[in-house]
């Protein structure tokens, strides 16, 4: 059984109940370093079915320092991922997920071309325990086998992570109860960037390529230049 026919056989929920779940007092601290580390929320998409974590996205509004919307997961960390021993000193067990949108973006729409973001967060939060893995920077998530765009009117299919930084250096947070939590960006890539990646074996030398040509890649541009032009 290969990787996609995995994800895809534990695609649909089960009824079974949330089963890693963040104590009440861990997610009011997750909820306030959330608002300290990328800025006050308001709104939140709270999620209506549960089948392993309880997946809410933050949504932080536009600013004039940061004119674009930060979409930020709250409760794939409460998982714990089974990291390889040599990575364990690291403390990377535990991940939330954060993608960034144009100020534009149509954040309520359910049109799959608006929403397809917050899909991806979804499926990056989940894929740990639906195919047994983990991620950390560096991994690429592919929108199916065939490597086919994740909605109309966009070429990117597939993400790569990156740690997610601000202007206090790296966001990761420890718990009162001792869980430390990396926040992870999602980047969208084109295929001949995900391909590049793949045959380079090398986050770095893809993330070079977009600083070397002055591309601005960390907020959502379906329009914007190939790193591999």
């Amino acid at each position: 059984m290969g990787f996609f026919d995995r994800f895809k056989k534990k695609e649909e929920p089960k009824d079974i109940g949330p089963l890693f779940l963040y104590s009440e007092k861990e997610l009011e601290e997750v909820d306030a370093y959330i608002a300290k580390a990328f800025g006050k929320f308001e709104n939140v998409f709270h999620e209506l079915v549960s089948p392993d974590i309880h997946l809410d996205v933050c949504i932080v509004p536009p600013t004039d320092d940061e004119p674009f919307y930060k979409l930020v997961t709250m409760g794939a960390g409460a998982y714990e991922m089974k990291i390889p021993e040599k990575w364990k000193e690291w403390h990377i067990e535990r991940a939330e997920y954060v993608i960034y949108v144009p100020k534009d973006w149509k954040i309520n729409s359910e049109a799959m071309n608006d929403y397809w973001p917050i899909k991806v967060l979804k499926d990056t939060a989940r894929l740990p325990i639906w195919c047994d893995t983990w991620l950390s920077f560096g991994h690429t998530l592919q929108a199916d086998e065939a490597g086919t765009a994740y909605a109309p009117g966009t070429r990117f299919n597939s993400v790569i992570l990156d740690f997610c930084e601000n202007h206090q250096g790296e966001v990761r947070f420890e718990t009162s109860t001792g869980k430390m939590i990396t926040f992870y960006q999602v980047i969208p890539l084109f295929p001949e960037e995900l391909k590049f990646k793949m045959d380079n074996g090398d986050a770095g030398s893809l993330f070079d390529k977009f600083e070397e040509k002055g591309i601005e890649y960390k907020v959502v541009d379906n329009n914007r230049r190939s790193a591999l032009e």
